[in-house]
């Protein structure tokens, strides 16, 4: 193990049990000075209690607790919902667009302190070392980068609380911890317990936020959203931050069920996951947006705008986010919703969010022309023509043929 040259690293702490013992094992095996860094990024403020004090008893010398939740959803979240991003056809990326700015933070933290080094406490098995990392190398390449999942022998959870217990350092944790989860402003998420068999049926436990949708109210609510720019902006009239906003449709969403996914995914190191997320508030945006993309954009834009969404969730969902072409998807997304301001009322009902009405001033919609009543403003028999030359490459090949 390199452990010359390193007298402070930042480390990514969360006070779970994970990391409460990668402060004591840095010092012992790195012997240097651990700083620990906590990201508020809009999760339990139970988590965050008393964290410092935590941190500090595992033998941090200092814990620096940043407030990054209007940040993650203004320069983050709502430019990634500009482009439709959805990983896999239902992921709505609340992780991965998580890590770039809990590990830019990171990183600025590790600048103002003059750290050596930068940890994580991210497994070998998953995505997210793999978008600290990437985050790191875009932003302190000169920074030594620590993973001790991937240099320690310890491999249990019984491990890591006998670990503690030896050095009397206290924890709330215990051997009794079914699932993993991650939670943020924008989605919490749950892997692991009865969810590790894709033939189990995720049960009660695997659900945090969100009403049973069968249990959900038996009367629809309906909400109204505006839009500008491809950004929601106001929620029944009142306008918010896109923090506050996501916050008032979360509590919404979670009361009528609306936000739940149970899928399997394919993990940027080739293994799939099963995880059960839950995005209350994200995904009456998602869906109010959407409307009014249908009124606004034309065909080859619409088109254009699946593309970029499509692109866009690989670059999110593998950590690539301070890349050109996460600039450049994002530009060009940023250029479609110039002209996406609308209102859009969505009813809320057992797990449903959907889109009942949509106004646009930019809207391309004619009531005049696509009425099925008679109209004055639409020739039939131009359509004859239009068909000929669409299909004349059609018919020029069967005519060879014959």
């Amino acid at each position: 193990m390199q452990t010359h040259n390193i007298n402070k690293i930042v480390l990514a702490y969360s006070g779970g049990l994970d990391t409460s013992a990668i402060i004591p094992w840095l010092k012992e095996n790195y012997g240097c000075e651990v700083v620990a860094f906590v990201a508020n990024v809009g999760q339990d403020p139970a988590d965050l209690e008393g964290v410092e004090k935590k941190a500090m008893q595992s033998g941090a010398s200092e814990c620096h607790v940043v407030d990054l939740r209007e940040e993650f959803i203004r320069e983050y979240v709502y430019p990634v919902l500009q482009t439709g991003a959805l990983y896999e056809g239902t992921y709505l990326l609340g992780t991965s667009m998580a890590r770039p700015i809990i590990a830019k933070a990171q990183v600025e933290v590790a600048l103002k302190v003059g750290a050596d080094a930068l940890c994580h406490g991210a497994t070998g098995k998953g995505n997210d070392q793999v978008r600290f990392e990437s985050t790191y190398a875009a932003l302190a390449p000169q920074l030594k980068v620590i993973a001790p999942w991937r240099e320690w022998d310890l491999r249990s959870r019984e491990a890591l609380l006998d670990y503690l217990k030896q050095r009397d350092i206290p924890t709330t944790a215990s051997l009794e911890k079914i699932y993993s989860r991650d939670e943020n402003a924008w989605h919490i998420s749950t892997e692991g317990g009865v969810l590790e068999s894709p033939a189990n049926a995720a049960n009660q436990d695997c659900w945090v936020w969100t009403v049973d949708p069968l249990d959900a109210p038996d009367q629809p609510e309906e909400i109204t959203l505006s839009v500008e720019k491809g950004k929601v902006v106001a929620v029944n009239g009142e306008r918010l931050s896109p923090f506050q906003a996501l916050e008032k449709l979360n509590v919404l969403g979670a009361k009528h069920g609306v936000g739940r996914i149970d899928i399997v995914e394919n993990r940027l190191v080739g293994m799939k996951s099963r995880g059960c997320y839950e995005t209350p508030g994200g995904t009456i945006m998602v869906n109010a947006l959407r409307a009014v993309e249908q009124l606004v954009l034309d065909r080859d834009s619409f088109k254009w705008r699946e593309q970029l969404g499509l692109e866009m969730s690989y670059v999110v969902y593998d950590g690539r986010w301070f890349t050109p072409i996460r600039k450049a998807l994002q530009a060009s997304a940023e250029s479609l919703a110039e002209e996406l301001n609308g209102e859009v009322v969505i009813r809320l009902y057992k797990g449903h969010a959907t889109a009942i009405k949509k106004k646009s001033d930019n809207s391309l919609y004619s009531e005049e022309f696509a009425t099925f009543g008679e109209d004055e403003v639409y020739d039939h028999s131009h359509a004859e023509g239009f068909i000929r030359l669409y299909s004349l490459s059609s018919r020029i090949r069967a005519l060879k043929q014959q």
